[in-house]
């Protein structure tokens, strides 16, 4: 009998083979007495390199299959095995207590795992993720069990897990695992993002698949509607094998628009862009037909190190990513570090709220030293490409006005020792704070663009935290009252006469991508692999029809009929129901 389980949909596409169930053997841990405590500490320390050796290859597999940005994931894992606030006190419950390693190991683990995940803010949860995920690898060794590794399996298959870790997902071998399925997790969890990046369909988020879900089964994961068909009739393979080949016809034909510029069916030119971590990211820019880096997230050249990376490490990093995008515009965002993203070497206090506090343009205007480092290598590698930059977190003018001023200090200085600096750099914001896009007017006066971070934006906006599953509800892109502040911004800028972006999620987003046209944005930053497939859809809409219904949008009163008229209206009726 079949079933149908419903979940997010997390990574386009259409899987359809036999389940393999990825579970790991349970970790059984004693507590036993020992009485050679530096031996049992000899036997934990081999346990961890034995790990980071491991977690090693991991990180150059993910670095060479998904790029500089994904195989991050793993310097933080890292981090984590050599972190003497968890290294020391294993060591020392060993010493004192005279017990085994693993009991010590998992009694530390679990105390921090347990502290971490009730905090409720997004960093110290996937914190608590990597602490388990790399304490399971380790406490494996110390037990002599063997856990699952997911790159040695050699036949089509669609994987069934209560989650994927990280180290799980890095492990995939695209050639025979077609989908993936979990119990738990999100759009914007790791392995969702991951799956997105090597075109895995995924669902994620089911709450059940791994109860309904025995190994060898036929399973479909419908990647585009977000649902999982166990034991499929004949008739329904059918329908999802039509479904699939139609999908890969589309991508066929979305291919032919790599080098075609984004026009709207009616001539009303909008720019796509993708966002990047690390020069490596460029490569899927331009394979996709990308024309320009809308976001380049320059803290990842900060995360999974033990030091502040140096100007001239910056300077040859922008330089690359400019001169491989030959005169595209490349938008590069300062440090955005804080909330969900810590440097755990800048010893900065730990607080209740880290998204409400102290990070991004806030930290850089305190710490200048290492604010002004990065806007010299920038500056100095500004003469070798198109480059904007981009203030994050701006809540005041006045925080605007101190980031441009010391960014015209140093290139008075840098032009002063005979650095040749470009002339043509345009200085913009990032709009993600309620108080920036109601004032919008103000700033547009000041900034030579505007980016909106529609992420942030719409969690400060509705007071929800978007990976807090109790009020992600309020978690809503299409809500009136974000369009109406977007609507606000492009107003205001192009009453100025500067440019608007997006460059949170929305702007990829099928149902946004209508809403955002009608109301003027002028650029539209997502993932590489999203770009085709939204100037497809653009191609197809008319900015002049959209403009006739645009103000009935805006007046409508939840994100629910604003979903359901932008999909009845403009996006095609889906070919293929079961």
């Amino acid at each position: 009998m079949s079933i149908i389980i419903k979940g997010i949909a997390a990574s386009s596409g259409i899987a359809i083979a036999k389940a393999f169930r990825l579970e790991n053997p349970e970790l059984i841990v004693e507590k036993i007495a020992v009485t050679n405590t530096d031996q049992e500490v000899e036997r934990f320390e081999q346990a961890i390199e034995t790990s980071k050796s491991e977690l090693e290859g991991i990180k150059e597999h993910a670095r060479k299959e998904l790029g500089e940005d994904k195989a991050e994931i793993f310097s933080a894992h890292l981090l984590v095995l050599s972190d003497p606030e968890l290294i020391n006190p294993v060591k020392d419950k060993i010493k004192h207590e005279q017990v085994n390693a693993e009991f010590a190991l998992n009694e530390v683990a679990t105390m921090f795992v347990n502290l971490f995940e009730t905090m409720d803010n997004e960093y110290m949860k996937e914190r608590a993720t990597d602490i388990h995920d790399v304490t399971k690898r380790v406490l494996s060794h110390l037990l002599g069990v063997t856990i699952a590794n997911p790159s040695m399996i050699s036949e089509e298959v669609v994987i069934v897990a209560e989650d994927l870790t990280p180290s799980d997902t890095a492990q995939l071998n695209r050639k025979y695992v077609k989908g993936f399925t979990t119990d738990i997790g999100g759009r914007t969890s790791h392995s969702a993002i991951m799956a997105c990046s090597m075109e895995i369909p995924a669902v994620v988020g089911t709450k059940m698949v791994t109860n309904d879900i025995e190994n060898g089964v036929l399973v479909i994961v419908d990647g585009l509607e977000g649902k999982v068909i166990v034991n499929p009739t004949e008739d329904v393979v059918k329908i999802y094998e039509d479904k699939k080949a139609v999908y890969e016809a589309q991508k066929a034909e979305w291919a032919k628009l790599v080098n075609e510029p984004t026009l709207s069916s009616d001539g009303h030119h909008v720019e796509i862009f993708a966002n990047i971590g690390t020069p490596e990211d460029v490569k899927g820019v331009l394979e996709n037909g990308g024309e320009g880096v809308g976001l380049y997230r320059t803290e990842f050249l900060y995360m999974g190190r033990d030091t502040l990376p140096t100007e001239e490490e910056q300077f040859e990093a922008y330089k690359t990513v400019l001169k491989r995008m030959e005169g595209k515009p490349v938008v590069v965002r300062t440090l955005d570090i804080g909330g969900d993203k810590e440097l755990l070497y800048l010893n900065l206090p730990k607080e209740m709220n880290p998204f409400l506090g102290f990070r991004a343009i806030r930290l850089c205007l305190e710490m200048q030293d290492m604010f002004r480092a990065q806007l010299r290598a920038l500056l100095r590698a500004s003469v070798h490409g198109n480059l904007k930059i981009m203030f994050p977190m701006i809540a005041t003018l006045d925080e605007f006005r101190q980031a441009k001023a010391i960014l015209i200090e140093e290139k008075e200085k840098l032009q002063a020792e005979g650095t040749t600096v470009s002339e043509s750099i345009e200085v913009g914001m990032m709009v993600e704070i309620p108080s920036s896009a109601v004032m919008a007017h103000l700033f547009a006066k000041e900034v030579d663009f505007f980016s909106i971070g529609t992420n942030d934006l719409i969690q400060y906006t509705l007071a929800a935290d978007r990976m807090n599953e109790r009020v992600s509800y309020l978690y809503q892109p299409y809500n009136p009252a974000i369009l109406r502040l977007i609507k606000n911004v492009i107003d205001a800028a192009h009453k100025e006469g500067k440019w608007v972006g997006i460059c949170g999620e929305m702007a990829g987003d099928e149902i946004a991508i209508p809403i955002l046209l009608g109301l003027g944005l002028d650029e539209f930053s997502m993932s590489a692999t999203s770009i085709l497939r939204a100037r497809n859809q653009i191609l197809k809409l008319s900015k002049a029809e959209i403009n006739l219904v645009i103000e009935q949008i805006l007046n409508m009163t939840t994100s629910e009929e604003v979903e359901r008229f932008v999909k009845d209206i403009f996006i095609k009726p889906k070919s293929f129901s079961v």
